[in-house]
């Protein structure tokens, strides 16, 4: 099954590009333009790795992060950022995000990354679904 990605940027060209650049390494990407378009998109479809840029008008990269770590708690994030964001992506690691890059960034260099945070999600989860039978277990006394 292929990784689902969120390209979340206000960039329509930038976000164009790096879509069908992931595309054709076998990910499946949607994307969004605003972190409120972002949000309704989480909430409507599963996602396994979020690429969120910092600025964008309205929400931004880190109002839109803490709302998705409170819809999605292991929905790994990677913040994409410019020079003169990086103390807010930095921020953004504070509040949950699994790192960032700075734009623009190598295409192998960020398909590594969503590689790396996914893992990292289905390791949380299988750690989770471990607990919750050993508690199964262990409230029916097997």
């Amino acid at each position: 099954m292929k990784m689902k990605i969120l390209l979340v940027d206000d960039e329509k060209d930038f976000v164009a590009s790096l879509a069908q650049r992931l595309q054709l390494r076998g990910l499946d990407v949607k994307t969004a333009f605003s972190g409120e378009e972002a949000l309704d998109r989480i909430q409507q479809e599963a996602f396994d790795v979020v690429i969120l840029d910092v600025v964008m008008p309205g929400k931004d990269g880190i109002e839109t992060l803490k709302e998705i770590k409170e819809i999605g708690p292991l929905l790994q994030v990677i913040m994409l950022t410019g020079h003169a964001t990086v103390e807010t992506a930095i921020e953004g690691m504070k509040l949950g995000a699994y790192d960032y890059l700075m734009k623009p960034t190598e295409t192998e260099v960020l398909v590594e990354k969503i590689s790396n945070a996914h893992a990292l999600k289905k390791e949380h989860q299988e750690r989770i679904r471990k607990a919750e039978i050993n508690h199964i277990i262990k409230r029916r006394g097997w």
